[in-house]
């Protein structure tokens, strides 16, 4: 039988284990050579309250106190139609647990956060190989944009 989880706010005390998740995406993303989050950043950056918050984190939690996965996201403020939009930057899921609902419940949690916003869309990004996460974003009821095209321009 599976462990039950919950899904909260991530505080202060999940500093050290969210950083081990991000890097674990990091991973799977192909990215872990450039990545530099520390646990101060996330500290400074999130897990903090008041006007320097940049992010919001949602957790899954074991009962047993295991991390299983995150969600991370952002607001962008201003829009063309004076609603926020809100941006799921990351939602990761350990290998291990996929499959037994973390990934629905972490969304659940931010689209109720992105509704107490007042945001008009929930928007984000799927690398174009990772097919399981666009049939799990399909799932439910995300749609690729065909409008817009993401760009980059790096800054070194």
């Amino acid at each position: 039988m599976e462990a039950i989880y919950t899904v909260r706010h991530a505080c202060i005390s999940d500093t050290t284990e969210l950083l081990v998740l991000m890097r674990e995406l990091a991973r799977f993303e192909g990215y872990i050579e450039q990545f530099c989050v520390t646990e101060n950043d996330l500290l400074e950056r999130g897990l903090c309250d008041g006007s320097s918050q940049q992010f919001i984190a949602f957790v899954a939690e074991a009962g047993n106190g295991e991390m299983l996965g995150y969600a991370l996201v952002y607001m962008v403020p201003f829009t063309f139609d004076l609603q926020p939009n809100l941006i799921l930057k990351e939602l990761y899921v350990r290998e291990t647990r996929r499959g037994i609902g973390i990934g629905h419940a972490l969304m659940a949690a931010v689209l109720a956060s992105a509704k107490k916003l007042g945001c008009a869309r929930l928007k984000w990004d799927v690398l174009q190989n990772n097919t399981s996460a666009q049939a799990f974003y399909r799932s439910i009821g995300g749609l690729p944009d065909s409008d817009w095209e993401s760009w980059i321009r790096v800054l070194a």
